[in-house]
């Protein structure tokens, strides 16, 4: 089975001083509600988290999640794809969650996790409409491809180099492609 690494790492800059994985989705903070969904799966879960995340933390207290803790996460998210690999042990895959995307729910994971079982040896991505999003689930095989990533561009380098094992899972509605990254999308989002 993979592993899941939920992307939590990041400083919420553009959100002005608030905290978008603190954002209530259905009465829930983001952060937990999307552990919950991953935890449906099954698989293991993982968290990066920057050193600093007393909030976060105890959003995630109480769940059976790995906090992976990112020293260097201000570098960019290639340090919490490289702190998720090492976390991952033996995991026969990785799959890249971010964290502030509200519309993803336990099936949509569900379904890329059967896509996964079906066809271990490729990279299974989230897609909307057509058009590639998130998550993605990278095989064993990428481990030292991701454990090798810098800056903050996350996993595209590796899916841009292996375009012919990248498949497509398709997901409904925008799921796959919604994230919300200041307040006015997070307004947005919740006028529709």
């Amino acid at each position: 089975m993979p592993a899941i690494l939920i992307l939590a790492a990041g400083a919420s800059a553009r959100m002005r001083g608030r905290d978008k994985l603190l954002e209530q989705v259905a009465g829930v903070p983001q952060l937990g509600r999307i552990a919950r969904a991953a935890l449906e799966t099954g698989c293991r879960v993982l968290v990066a988290l920057p050193p600093e995340a007393g909030a976060r933390v105890a959003v995630l207290a109480g769940l059976a999640v790995t906090l992976v803790t990112v020293a260097d996460a201000a570098t960019g998210m290639a340090a919490s794809i490289r702190a998720g690999v090492s976390a991952a042990g033996d995991a026969a895959g990785l799959m890249i969650l971010p964290a502030d995307m509200p519309d993803l729910d336990a099936a949509d994971l569900g379904a890329l996790l059967g896509a996964f079982l079906a066809a271990p040896q490729l990279i299974h991505r989230g897609t909307s409409r057509d058009i590639p999003g998130h998550p993605v689930i990278f095989p064993r095989a990428f481990f030292p491809s991701l454990a090798s990533l810098t800056g903050d561009s996350g996993a595209r380098a590796v899916l841009a180099t292996h375009p012919d094992r990248v498949q497509g899972v398709p997901l409904p509605g925008r799921h796959a492609i919604i994230d919300l990254d200041t307040p006015e999308d997070w307004a947005a989002w919740r006028a529709t």
